[in-house]
């Protein structure tokens, strides 16, 4: 780990329009270079657009998708980042033979990095889970990536954090859903719309259990309990039939944010992160404690006839 200045962008994107998204990529990027990022990171299908993708047949999400590394928009994505001078991850729905994967893809000024596969997709079902957690070089320091639900699971980053990662990227379309859980539920798009005109009421919903309220009560400890910085983006605004809340924001390895957006739109914030604070973290002293001969149940297959199952909290209401 080295010192380096990491940007978490938040935009709202449009579906299916990937000329208007990687323009919105281009600009708030340019802006985070031009403060001194070194990289910058988009939320999760923030090239394709996410929630609408639900509504698309099988044939129409294929013809969406693009291959990884060698299509139109990875390719695009890495000129972006060598005209820039800075790193970009972003994220689009990825084909491979006959297989359609939510993808997030990492590249340098030099070109093409890395991807991840979602581990836990839900959104369609002919979208396939990644099987793969592997911590990658970017920039000099060792990153991993956990997508939207990838992360609910506290195994999925202290894996990575087992292999090296210093940072992990968490692309997100998150927030304003309904659940069970008091305070939760989705967002007036009226609101929305009346922000400019009159702002506290869609801030509050912003900043409340529909959005910062209820990422405060895993989101810092993903960071503290694995000594890890923790970069996460968000789509803003209108996406599909929901109102998203943005919040980008970047938590040290103490569990602290050092850098987050309040804006009720498109913005980006800047962090410093610096490999003193997981030197010091209690989260690897926490690594160093661990007792894996007393850990076998967590790596037990299910019983049979059964197998892993997403279950997102608003389609169970």
């Amino acid at each position: 780990m080295r010192d380096i200045w990491i940007a978490a962008a938040q935009f709202e994107a449009r579906d299916a329009d990937k000329d208007y998204n990687f323009g919105r990529i281009h600009e708030l990027a340019a802006q985070a270079a031009g403060q001194g990022a070194e990289i910058v990171s988009f939320h999760e299908c923030s090239i394709t657009g996410y929630t609408f993708l639900e509504t698309l047949s099988p044939a129409e999400l294929r013809a969406l998708a693009e291959p990884v590394p060698d299509g139109p928009s990875t390719r695009r994505l890495a000129e972006l980042a060598r005209r820039l001078g800075v790193a970009l991850l972003a994220g689009l729905v990825e084909c491979e033979a006959e297989r359609l994967y939510n993808a997030y893809v990492a590249v340098s000024p030099q070109g093409f990095v890395a991807r991840h596969r979602k581990l836990h997709p839900f959104i369609h079902p002919a979208i396939s889970p990644g099987d793969s957690l592997e911590p990658f070089e970017l920039c000099g320091i060792r990153c991993g990536t956990l997508i939207c639900y990838d992360n609910n699971l506290p195994e999925n980053p202290r894996v990575l954090a087992l292999g090296g990662a210093e940072v992990i990227f968490a692309p997100h379309v998150t927030c304003g859903l309904p659940s069970a859980m008091p305070g939760r539920g989705k967002i007036d798009r009226r609101l929305w719309d009346n922000r400019q005109r009159d702002p506290v009421p869609l801030r509050m919903e912003f900043e409340g259990p529909k959005g910062r309220g209820w990422l405060m009560h895993w989101l810092p400890t993903r960071a503290y309990e694995n000594g890890v910085y923790y970069v996460f983006s968000n789509a803003v605004g209108v996406d599909h039939d929901t109102i998203k809340t943005g919040n980008a924001m970047i938590i040290d390895a103490m569990g602290e944010i050092i850098a987050e957006s309040h804006t009720l739109g498109d913005d980006m914030v800047l962090g410093l992160c610096t490999p003193d604070k997981i030197e010091q973290s209690g989260g690897r002293r926490y690594l160093r404690a661990r007792r894996p001969e007393l850990y076998g149940k967590l790596v037990e297959p299910h019983p049979p006839g059964h197998s892993a199952r997403v279950d997102p909290g608003w389609r169970l209401l």
